[in-house]
């Protein structure tokens, strides 16, 4: 009988309108545009801090984002996976963000730093698919998670960052 009454809950959240509507988490998707602005978003309502995990790192409205925060006072920290951000746009991006300030390191203790997640002010996280690439704004089938105030999730994202952080070489740029 738990089971049932589980999952009746279960699909009273993901059908019910009111349930769409909660303020706790927001999605978006590309190619169509919402989950680009919905990073974009995230980012620019940091106050204290952004600390971001990224397989692809080349996207410029990301970095402007980025830079844009640091400028507000914001702590911007950022770990890239290494081997996937060596190409030229990559590095440019890198380098952009580094000159500006922002804190960056590379991390190549996996196979792949998949992770894709924004965490700003420790408490809400952006998830997903969605790397901060051209690509994946504009051409890839991405999706964009958001997660506000539930501060047990953010916390252990916050943990998974830090050992990542932790994991990284600082970037030195160009």
């Amino acid at each position: 009988m738990k089971t049932i009454r589980i999952f009746g809950l279960a699909a009273m959240l993901v059908f019910s309108p009111a349930a769409q509507a909660a303020p706790g988490v927001e999605v978006g998707f590309s190619p169509d545009g919402s989950a680009r602005e919905l990073v974009l978003k995230v980012i620019g309502e940091a106050r204290r801090s952004v600390q971001v995990l990224a397989y692809a790192f080349q996207a410029q409205d990301v970095m402007d984002a980025l830079v844009a925060a640091k400028k507000r006072g914001v702590a911007v920290r950022v770990v890239v996976d290494r081997d996937r951000n060596k190409g030229k746009a990559s590095r440019a991006a890198m380098d952009f963000v580094a000159r500006h300030g922002v804190e960056l390191r590379t991390n190549d203790r996996f196979h792949l730093h998949h992770d894709k997640t924004i965490i700003v002010d420790g408490g809400t996280v952006q998830t997903g698919s969605f790397n901060y690439a051209p690509s994946a704004e504009t051409k890839n089938s991405e999706n964009v998670v958001v997660i506000r105030d539930m501060p047990d999730i953010a916390a252990r994202f916050m943990s998974h960052w830090q050992s990542r952080w932790e994991g990284g070489v600082p970037y030195r740029g160009r």
